[in-house]
């Protein structure tokens, strides 16, 4: 086990990477569905999540509601967040990085500063242009109507809370979580 720590923010996040047992995380952003999966097998389905006000794709800065395709770890786990739980994802990956530069949205520091994140395993920078704090997560105290009707959240995947309580089951840090 690897055990390495990032300051960011005045804040320290420490992420482990776990030999694990295969289990990752498919997220379907057009049936709204989030596969739990061993290797290729399926081992659990749940229905009706919610993701970003503004759709799923490439993020093009903070604050755009969209929730990012790709391919993240879990990085951290907020067992106290107002959204009953928190996973939050090792968003921007490298790729969204790449990307990024290329078309002017970061410059070289931040990119530098996220290729060196991933490189270490270690949750990259949040306060980048491209935004952060991207999870997966519960309701806490939202309106369960509300999120049965619409896509709400501002780039994240929400359950209801029975949901994330079901699913924090079989996630810890370094869960594979591919988002198409």
């Amino acid at each position: 086990m690897l055990r390495i720590y990032l300051l960011l923010c005045c804040s320290v996040f420490s992420f482990t990477v776990i030999a694990g047992d295969d289990v990752w995380l498919l997220v379907d952003t057009k049936a709204l569905t989030i596969e739990v999966k061993k290797g290729q097998q399926t081992l659990e389905v749940l229905n009706d999540i919610a993701i970003g006000q503004g759709g799923a794709g490439f993020k093009n800065h903070r604050g755009d509601n969209v929730t990012p395709f790709g391919s993240y770890r879990i990085g951290w786990v907020g067992e106290q967040s107002s959204f009953r739980k928190f996973f939050g994802l090792t968003y921007p990956s490298t790729e969204d990085a790449q990307k990024a530069l290329e078309q002017g949205v970061i410059d070289r520091v931040a990119y530098n500063s996220i290729m060196i994140a991933h490189r270490y395993h270690q949750v990259p920078p949040q306060n980048t242009a491209l935004g952060g704090r991207i999870g997966i997560h519960g309701l806490g105290r939202a309106d369960e109507k509300i999120h049965k009707s619409m896509n709400w959240t501002h780039g994240c995947i929400a359950l209801t809370n029975g949901q994330i309580d079901h699913l924090s089951q079989w996630l810890g840090k370094g869960t594979v979580v591919k988002i198409k």
